[in-house]
Order: C-alpha cells, then structure tokens, then sequence
C-alpha cells in the first residue's frame, strides 16, 4: 500500500483503514488480539512516525487498536453460516442407525449367553466344568481383556480417525502395527505368566496350559474384532462368533470331544479367521476408495506416543471392570486350593447383570453422536461473541441427557430384573440365578453398578470425541483405586460376595468424575473445541 505524504481528509482516512484491515486479515484472518495486529503492522512497514503523521495515532500500537476495533466491527456484520436442517425423517434414520450401532456391539454376547441357556455352553465357557477348568478359563478370560485392552482402544480411535477420512491405507498401516505390536505383548504376558507361575507354583502345569491356551486365542479374537468395529462389520464378526459355538457344537456333542478340546480349536479356527476377514475387508475398501492425494504415513513414533492415553484407559478400564472378581476370587474364606479360585455363584450373577449394558449402549451412542452434530452445526451459527451463550446452552443440554441416560438404564436394569426373574421362576430356562442369595445379592448390586457405568461411558465418550482422553483415562484410574481398596477390604471384612460394592463404588466414581470433567469442558467449550482443532 503505497501513501504520499500530505494532509488527509476524514474520507481518505476511512479508505486508508480499510485497506489496512483488509492487509492484516490477509496475513492472519483471525488475529488473537491488538498485540498481533500491531505486530502485522509494523511488518507492513508501519511505524510511530507514519501512524501520527496519517491517523494522528501516539504510536502504532495506538493506530493496532484502532484497527482490531474495525476488525471487530468488520467480524460481527459478517453472516454465519446457516446449516441446512435434517429432514425428519433422515434424522430419525441417524438415530435408529446410531442406535444399532450402539447395541450391535454387544450382539456377540447376547448370543453367547443365549448359548448358554440352551446348549448350556458357548464359544469360551461351559456349564458343567469342574472348578479347575472353570478358574483357567476366567483366568484366561481375564489377562486377556487386560493384556489387549490398551491396544484395541488406540486401534479404534487411530483407526476410527483415518477411516473417517478415507484414508484406508494409512488405517490398515496403523492398525495392523498395534495389533502386531499386540501379539508380541500377548506372547510376553503369556511367557511371564508362565515363568511366574512355575517359579512360584500358582498354579499346577495343566491349568497353566490352559490359562495360556485360552489367553492367546482370546486376545487374538478381541483384536480382530476391535478391526471389524472400525470398519463397521461387527455382523461379520457376530457370524463368527455363531460359527464357533457351532464349531464347539459338532467337536463336543458329534464327535465326542471333551468341552476343553473343542472349545480350544474352535477359538483358533475364529481367531485365524476373524483377522484373514479383517485384513480381507481392509483391502476391499482401500481399493474402492477415491483416488486422490494420499497424505503421508505418519511416524510411527508420534502415533505411539499420542495413542498412550487411549492405551492406558483402554488397559485400566478393562482391568476396573474384573477387579471386583478377582478380589472375590482371592478371598481365603472357603476352600482356596491355589491363590485364585472360581467362585460359580458371583460369577453368575456378574453374567447376568453385564446385559443390562446392552440397550444403554444404543442410547449411548445416540446422544453423543447428537451432540456432537449439533455442536459441528452450532459452532457455524455462532460467533464467537457468544461463545458463552454457547457453553450455557450446552451444558443444560448435557444435563437433559445425563438425565435422560441415567433414566434409561435404570428402568432398563429394573425391567431386566424381573424379565429375568419371570423366565427363572416360570421354568422357561434354566436360570439357577435365584435359587442362590450369593448369587441373587450379586445380580442384583451388580444391575445397579452396569446401570451407573453406562453413564459414565457417555461421559467418556463425548471427553474422546472433544479430544480430552487425559481426562478419561486419569477418571478411569481413581475409579479402579476405589474399585480395588473397596472391594478387597469389604470381600475380606464381610463376605467375599461384597465384592460388588467395589464395582458400585468405582463405577458411581467413575460417573461422578466424567460428569464433573465434562461440565468443565462445556464451561468453556470454545477454549476446548479451539485446542480440539
């Protein structure tokens, strides 16, 4: 902008103004404050002299001032954009779909428990095992939720970023890296369990075989499955999951199998299918892709280091959700012939009490993916002088629907409860759920807890969605704390059974922390979706 030196008129200096601000919004189209406008000025070649001489400014820090105010002006008589409302009927179908996505998860062990009330076994569990059989499989079960928990959290979020982008080939990279680096930590855990257990006689060899057994072909179907999450083929998996229990189905009632035998093989025949599947449908969908300009691979380094917390909350979660049985399991106040053992009764009331987690899922994720869509629609109806309007609307928001969520599981986990006591007491199936109080003691509480978790995963998942796993994962750890101190002073003081106070404990702590964590996110929702982008 080229100026001669003379007298100015009021126009002139409303032209030159102008100007300005349109060469400081070519540098920066969103200056912070004053300081930077002043910064960009002198840049231009602005300086005291040329500020006094042409605005009769002190100074050019005085003449920034006086353009971040027409910036100012020239912001707020700028239109918003206006977002185009979803048709109704289109919205609906957004919650119904948001809704099975939510529940479809789950289907897998809706049909394992089906499985077990009619062929009284499934792919991974069985009726009639002695408790030595019984406390390796849970033991197997357990280390392998703990052992890949971490991973299949960072491969659905890392995974679920890319694909969202479709960018295919950087997805399939980045998963297939976690789930290798998986196995060798499946191997590792599995080679340390065993070298503990041989040093210290935990357990005898056969149950440590089959620990081990159990522990490999489980991570190996968790990992895969965490795959067809991502790329929404959780049917696929389900089938799965089907076909094994009908593999388990023909080895131990067709062809004579002992359970063990037949559960084993068919763990490794899903498991070297869930991942050919997985991989197979990977490459599908990279081929069917837009072509275009693929952004590079990322260092392998940076996407460790920023997937940790993930890891750690998936790791913690995990390990929250089975403290309360391993405190039940370890308390020496019956027979305890080894460190840990299998306690039938809690854990058949923890079974049943998992499925009230089912249908709250799906509402779950319907609200948090109708938040988040208002919130990507709102952010370009306001400006950010009402930022603040902004925060206030949503957390009233959040509290119709911490409401709504909390409503739902509980009269979700009360209906359960008599549908399962109707089916119990009617003969329907054989339950066995309310012959035992231990048992009945235990479902109960437990309903309550699952309900109360339920509240929390919404919480959480809208701190990932807004980029604040920090916050999920540190909840996560204080709640598996009271989960751990409770649990083991209260199953040692009183009963083992009181156990499950640890769950509820830790999961009212895991609700309450959320909550408290979300409420801080809206209450200044513009600084976090800032940080967010």
């Amino acid at each position: 902008m080229e100026l001669v030196k003379g007298e100015y008129n009021l126009n002139q200096k409303e032209s030159i103004l102008n100007e300005l601000v349109d060469e400081v919004l070519k540098r920066h189209i969103q200056p912070e404050d004053k300081y930077e406008v002043a910064a960009i000025l002198e840049s231009l070649g602005w300086n005291d002299s040329m500020a006094a001489e042409i605005f009769g400014a002190e100074d050019v820090f005085a003449l920034a001032a006086t353009v971040w105010d027409a910036i100012q002006t020239k912001i707020v008589f700028v239109p918003t954009s206006q977002v185009e409302k979803i048709h109704p009927l289109k919205y609906l179908l957004l919650i119904i779909r948001s809704f099975l996505r939510g529940t479809i998860f789950a289907l897998p062990m809706a049909i394992s428990v089906l499985s077990m009330l009619t062929l009284r076994f499934s792919l991974w569990s069985y009726e009639y095992l002695s408790l030595e059989n019984a406390t390796s499989i849970a033991m197997g079960t357990i280390l392998s939720f703990m052992a890949v928990g971490g991973f299949t959290q960072a491969i659905a979020r890392r995974g679920f970023m890319y694909v969202g982008h479709g960018y295919y080939y950087i997805a399939r990279r980045v998963t297939f890296h976690f789930v290798r680096i998986g196995y060798v930590a499946c191997l590792i855990t599995a080679g340390a369990f065993l070298l503990f257990s041989l040093i210290f006689s935990v357990f005898p060899w056969k149950m440590t075989f089959i620990i081990i057994l159990y522990f490999m072909f489980l991570c190996a179907i968790w990992l895969s499955v965490t795959i067809m999450y991502i790329l929404q083929k959780e049917l696929v998996f389900t089938g799965l999951i089907i076909s094994g229990i009908f593999a388990v189905f023909v080895l131990f009632k067709l062809v004579g199998l002992n359970i063990i035998a037949s559960q084993v093989t068919a763990l490794l025949m899903v498991s070297i299918a869930g991942i050919v599947a997985a991989h197979y449908y990977f490459v599908r969908a990279e081929k069917e892709m837009e072509k275009g300009i693929v952004p590079p691979m990322p260092r392998l380094s940076i996407i460790v280091y920023t997937s940790i917390p993930f890891f750690t909350y998936g790791f913690l979660y995990f390990t929250f959700l089975f403290t309360d049985r391993v405190m039940a399991w370890s308390t020496n106040n019956l027979y305890m012939p080894y460190l840990i053992w299998f306690r039938g009764e809690y854990e058949l009331g923890l079974d049943f009490a998992l499925i009230t987690l089912i249908l709250p899922m799906g509402v779950v994720e319907v609200v948090v993916n109708e938040i988040m869509m208002n919130l990507e629609a709102n952010q370009k109806n306001h400006m950010a002088s009402e930022a603040g309007r902004m925060s206030r609307m949503y957390m009233l928001l959040y509290f119709k629907r911490i409401v709504f969520v909390a409503l739902f599981s509980l009269l979700n986990a009360v209906a359960l409860y008599f549908v399962i006591k109707f089916f119990s007491t009617s003969g329907t199936f054989e339950l066995n759920l309310f012959t035992s109080r231990t048992t009945q003691f235990v479902f109960i509480w437990a309903v309550v807890a699952y309900a109360v978790v339920a509240v929390a995963l919404m919480n959480s998942l809208i701190l990932f969605c807004l980029s604040q796993p920090d916050m999920v994962y540190r909840s996560t750890l204080y709640s598996f704390l009271i989960n751990l101190f409770l649990g083991f002073v209260l199953s040692r003081w009183v009963d083992y059974s009181w156990a499950v106070f640890g769950l509820l404990a830790g999961s009212l702590a895991f609700a309450y922390i959320t909550s408290r964590r979300v409420l801080k996110v809206f209450n200044k929702l513009d600084y976090y979706l800032y940080s967010a982008s």
